[in-house]
């Protein structure tokens, strides 16, 4: 006996709501910054009430913390899809380069995320993480590259971890104007190249 079941091809009003209270937040930092924005201004951008938005989120800081999970969730899959196998100066230079992209089309979540890291453990976890993975996959293109294992200053993981905070600190101050994110792309790639030949 053949059975059916419910497919739910398109999203829920929840989901899509849910969605458009996370538009709302990246919009309003693109326009202005953490402070003005109140939950008031997001339920109004979102096309909701006050108390709809509190049935998604219990908070303006929780409605960033989605807003850096979102976010955050493109990096770690930018991070996933470091290629073990290619050149590593090509792949330090493509992961730079997508890097830079998520600067330029994330700027303002991604400058908030660092701001607010030292007072919201929730996005101070999620930054973080995310910094690390990058590290991590970063690692093992340093080793390929030369460098050596081990848990040493000069090791590749110890080098992976500056080079990636250091790429972090760059775009967070080029994604502001007047900022330069393409010269600042252009710059860390070339740090991470001479980090890599340095040792071929």
């Amino acid at each position: 006996m053949a059975t059916t079941r419910k497919r739910r091809d398109a999203p829920r009003k929840g989901d899509l709501r849910e969605q458009a209270i996370l538009d709302t937040a990246e919009a309003l930092l693109d326009r202005e910054h953490v402070e003005p924005m109140t939950v008031e201004t997001i339920a109004t951008g979102a096309g909701i009430s006050r108390a709809s938005l509190y049935f998604y989120f219990g908070s303006k800081q929780e409605v960033l913390t989605a807003l850096v999970a979102r976010t955050v969730a493109v990096l770690g899959q930018d991070a996933a899809s470091v290629d073990a196998g290619a050149d590593p100066g090509e792949t330090a230079r493509a992961s730079v380069r997508l890097t830079g992209r998520m600067w330029r089309d994330h700027g303002p979540v991604m400058r908030a995320a660092v701001d607010l890291s030292p007072t919201v453990p929730g996005i101070a976890r999620l930054w973080n993480g995310t910094v690390a993975a990058y590290a991590e996959a970063m690692t093992g293109v340093l080793l390929r590259a030369g460098l050596p294992a081990g848990d040493g200053p000069t090791g590749a993981a110890a080098v992976a971890r500056a080079l990636c905070w250091m790429t972090e600190r760059v775009f967070y101050h080029a994604s502001r104007p007047p900022g330069d994110l393409d010269a600042a792309t252009e710059t860390c790639a070339e740090l991470w190249r001479r980090a890599i030949t340095a040792r071929s």
